[in-house]
């Protein structure tokens, strides 16, 4: 006797899968989604007859992907766009960026800043960003109001900003967010002291107590430039990297974000503690960072993700971007057109994103059991065909700009390339407010 089918939410038919994890490339396959998660991949004639669907959706010129992470921003920056182009990142810094967010920066500023980011991140195929910025609060209210998936770093400095007086302050300031929010359902949390540059020796004790007794990750900007670099060697005799190890900040839970001046032994380091790095390709390039070793951090075992930093210095929010310019400095600094594969990139941009956020078990492959955050890739445009491989299109060929469908925990939220829970002319005038204030 045959049974009926097995009634379920939402079925998704695509005429390829990559579910990232297992690897490979599946054809005309049915992804299937209940009560927000993913119950079943399958051959689309398996799926007729196995379920019935309140929604079907029809990607036939697409590819279904995992959601994109993008594992480190400042996600509010998207209001300083462009203030500052063409500058060190000292300078950048020190003389443009810090004096405008001690006059501008508020819980207002960093809403709005963050509904900007989400919709041009979601538009993108976004649909998980760590961000660490000030008013963490506020931050999770726009996530929470367009049904976005995000970790938010509770950031510590050891000087006064707008959001708190200093490192005690801000640390204060972070729990209660953190309190506020931690029954969220798309909200994680982690302490995100800027730079060992502007967090003191004391301060990171703090922070390394606080890690351990609340199970939380750090995350942090290091070995960024080759000056950060010299003048900690100056000033302790150690690199960044190998300071924070002295002070026992490393681990499975601590994400590095650059690390583009990290050496050998810095890579040895990071491979024993088990420690997950972010590159940014398009940050470090415009600010004349350097490139980081990335293809000799994966040969080592450690987890390499992506991250586009904010928009000030990059200034896209642009997981695609990001992986093609990956791939393409690693092949020519190595000089091997091998370097970093496709599959190794978009790898780096969902499930070594979802990794560092200690996310992997919820989302970054299209798993059985795990949160349906989707993404459809149009590939029906003369710029996308012919399509031999599907893998090297998303990272050679196509674009942001070819994401049609985004669903986060199965919400629908990009519905053929419409937001659905953001108002885009609201967000877009409320920018254009700011760039006026700003100016």
């Amino acid at each position: 006797m045959n049974r009926p089918p097995r009634e379920i939410d939402l079925r998704i038919d695509a005429r390829w899968v990559i579910a990232v994890e297992p690897g490979g490339v599946l054809e005309r396959h049915a992804l299937i989604v209940d009560d927000g998660r993913i119950v079943a991949l399958c051959p689309q004639h398996d799926a007729d007859a196995a379920f019935a669907a309140a929604a079907r959706v029809a990607c036939d010129e697409h590819v279904l992907i995992p959601g994109l992470v993008n594992a480190h921003t400042h996600a509010a920056m998207t209001l300083l766009r462009g203030v500052a182009d063409d500058l060190p990142l000292d300078t950048w810094l020190e003389r443009y960026i810090w004096p405008l967010e001690a006059r501008y920066v508020s819980a207002e500023f960093v809403r709005d800043g963050v509904e900007l980011a989400v919709a041009e991140m979601l538009c993108g195929g976004v649909t998980c960003f760590n961000d660490m910025y000030f008013f963490p609060d506020a931050t999770a209210a726009a996530c929470d109001a367009a049904g976005m998936r995000a970790m938010l770093g509770l950031p510590v400095l050891d000087f006064a900003t707008a959001w708190a007086p200093d490192a005690e302050g801000c640390l204060q300031r972070g729990f209660e967010a953190r309190d506020r929010w931690k029954h969220s359902a798309l909200l994680v949390f982690a302490l995100a002291p800027h730079a060992p540059y502007t967090v003191g020796d004391r301060t990171w004790g703090t922070i390394v107590t606080y890690a351990r007794q609340l199970d939380l990750p750090i995350q942090t900007h290091v070995d960024e430039t080759r000056l950060e670099v010299e003048k900690s060697l100056v000033a302790t005799g150690e690199t960044p990297l190998a300071r924070l190890d002295r002070l026992g900040a490393t681990g499975p839970g601590f994400i590095g974000i650059h690390c583009v001046h990290v050496d050998s032994a810095g890579i040895e380091l990071l491979a024993r503690q088990g420690c997950h790095v972010v590159h940014c390709p398009a940050s470090n390039m415009k600010l004349a960072s350097g490139v980081a070793p990335v293809a000799a951090m994966l040969d080592r075992g450690v987890n390499v993700a992506l991250g586009t930093d904010g928009a000030a210095s990059n200034n896209r929010l642009d997981l695609f971007s990001e992986m093609r310019l990956a791939g393409l400095l690693a092949k020519v600094v190595s000089g091997d057109a091998a370097a970093l594969p496709a599959a190794t990139l978009l790898h780096m941009a969902t499930l070594g994103g979802a990794r560092a956020l200690g996310l992997d078990r919820s989302i970054g492959s299209l798993e059985v059991g795990k949160a349906a955050d989707v993404v459809a890739v149009r590939f029906g445009d003369p710029e996308t065909l012919p399509v031999f491989d599907p893998r090297a299109h998303l990272v050679h060929a196509a674009g942001r700009e070819h994401v049609s469908d985004v669903w986060v925990a199965g919400r629908h939220l990009v519905n053929r390339g419409v937001l659905t829970t953001v108002d885009r002319g609201a967000v877009a005038a409320r920018a254009r407010s700011w760039q006026s204030r700003l100016r």
